[in-house]
């Protein structure tokens, strides 16, 4: 009888392979991460962002509505047939078409061309709002990348310190405390390595989620953490778009009001007849006349109504232009606080932690220093660390907040 009995495979060589995909595939994944710079990430977000197609869009229709601004009445068709002549039975057929005259016309494209440009200012705020936005969340996943880049120097900085206690516990110059509580801080870094590594996941979803694309698009992590704010001719630039805005928003109404004033005017008619008299045909003819809006207290009243809408939009930029003065002041404060914070460490803090660091270490590795004490100093140069990287992130939030001061329509 044939023996079927199969030899198993060897259980090592099928987990090898299996870390060898999964190391291709962190591979692959990595080697599908596309670096993007700030300016060329604001116009891939505007490019592809949906309130801005809407607003293309609404702009294409406001053009597409010039077209109207010549309206005429339906034309109108009759049709008469009886005894209206004589006691036979006749036929009248009329047509009578009636034509706007005076400013009407005139004023109906002057709207619509105001509409028209009231949807590129809308537009030109969406894009200022997006452009904040892609640049919050810049600079909020280089500062992931940041408190990464401190995690692994902490990882560095707490494995040597616990190849120096196992050492001196080898030697009998310490206890098993310290080698005990090297580990610990050891494996506290690591955990918080895989915690970050998500966090940064999380950032780079918001990052493409104000781009809208699928790319697997990343920041340039080579872009100097500390956010250049620019001081230019366009340091007004939120003031002149609310302006822009609030300018053509009452024009519109003005407009508007014109519009309905004109609407007040007579319609002229022509018209055309052809009838039978006696049955006899064709006997035909013109007419014309005029449609006179005897009762047009409802236009007047949408006239007032729209420069009631002057008034108001008009006190709408008066508000919202103190709003943006009172709203850039408190900001520039805010900016001057994190502005010294940042100062401090770039100029003292950090070099103390870095010095703190190296002397601790070498004193701890020279046997100069205890155990509590070096971990005390150790533990004030990484809070320093710390603190100068949440400082420098809270100067970027209040550097972006000055270079864009919140705008609400409301």
């Amino acid at each position: 009888m044939k023996n079927t009995y199969k030899t198993p495979r060897n259980p090592f060589r099928f987990l090898f392979c299996f870390a060898i995909l999964l190391l291709m595939s962190s591979f692959s994944f990595a080697q599908n991460k596309q670096i993007i710079t700030l300016e060329n990430a604001i116009l891939l977000a505007k490019k592809n962002n949906s309130d801005l197609k809407i607003a293309d869009t609404e702009i294409e229709k406001q053009m597409l509505l010039k077209k109207t601004a010549f309206q005429v009445d339906p034309l109108q068709i009759q049709y008469q047939g009886g005894q209206f002549n004589s006691e036979f039975y006749d036929h009248n057929i009329t047509v009578q078409q009636f034509f706007p005259i005076g400013t009407i016309t005139k004023s109906n494209r002057q709207l619509q061309e105001a509409l028209v440009n009231l949807a590129e200012r809308r537009k030109a705020l969406t894009e200022y709002e997006i452009e904040k936005a892609v640049t919050l969340s810049y600079y909020q996943y280089l500062y992931g990348v940041s408190i990464q880049k401190l995690n692994d120097e902490l990882f560095t900085i707490y494995n040597q310190f616990l190849k120096n206690a196992e050492l001196r516990f080898k030697t009998g110059e310490s206890g098993s405390i310290e080698v005990i509580s090297a580990k610990a801080k050891v494996k506290e870094i690591e955990t918080q390595k895989a915690q970050l590594e998500n966090d940064l996941v999380v950032y780079q979803k918001q990052w493409q989620f104000f781009l809208q694309t699928n790319e697997n698009l990343i920041p340039d992590v080579n872009t100097p953490l500390k956010y250049t704010l620019l001081k230019d001719n366009k340091e007004n630039r939120i003031q002149e778009l609310v302006s822009n805005f609030y300018e053509q928003e009452i024009s519109v109404y003005q407009k508007e009001a014109s519009t309905y004033k004109a609407m007040r005017t007579p319609k002229v008619g022509l018209g055309y007849f052809a009838q039978t008299i006696d049955t006899k045909s064709l006997f035909q003819g013109f007419t014309a006349g005029l449609q006179i809006p005897v009762f047009g207290g409802v236009n007047t009243t949408k006239a007032k109504a729209s420069e009631m809408n002057v008034l108001q939009s008009q006190l709408a930029l008066d508000k919202n232009t103190l709003k943006l003065k009172l709203q850039k002041e408190m900001l520039q404060n805010e900016f001057e606080k994190q502005q010294k914070a940042v100062l401090y460490y770039q100029n003292e803090g950090l070099n103390y932690a870095n010095q703190i660091i190296s002397t601790a270490q070498k004193s701890y590795a020279n046997g100069d220093m205890s155990y509590w004490n070096y971990i005390s100093f150790l533990n004030q140069a990484i809070d320093i660390k710390k603190q100068n990287a949440e400082a420098l992130n809270a100067y970027n939030q209040s550097a972006i907040a000055l270079q864009f001061p919140s705008f609400t329509n409301n």
